[in-house]
């Protein structure tokens, strides 16, 4: 991989996280409880995010590695996901909805 294109694809992730953190303070600022259920994560996780300082956000933002991730790993969900059944999408919201929250280790 060339050195541009690995500047590239980390400046990406940058960009990505980032958006991920205003997008979760934001979610978490208007209603803690949905945002929490939307994002998957504990209480304990959502005051960390909600009280991060802009430039705490850019620092955390900056890192090389994905700071979101998928919350499922199973092939059934992700693919319900994709159908576009309403009927499918709400299974799998509730498959979703069942799976443990994130928390701080």
């Amino acid at each position: 991989m060339s050195a541009t294109t690995q500047s590239d694809m980390l400046s990406e992730i940058r960009e990505v996280n980032l958006s991920y953190l205003l997008l979760a303070q934001r979610l978490l600022r208007e209603d803690r409880p949905t945002g929490m259920f939307r994002m998957g994560i504990s209480e304990q996780l959502a005051e960390v995010l909600v009280n991060l300082t802009l430039a705490q956000a850019v620092r955390l933002a900056a890192s090389n590695q994905v700071l979101c991730r998928f919350r499922f790993d199973d092939h059934a969900i992700l693919s319900s996901l994709a159908d576009k059944g309403k009927s499918v999408q709400t299974h799998a919201a509730i498959l979703m909805a069942s799976q443990p929250v994130a928390q701080i280790a």
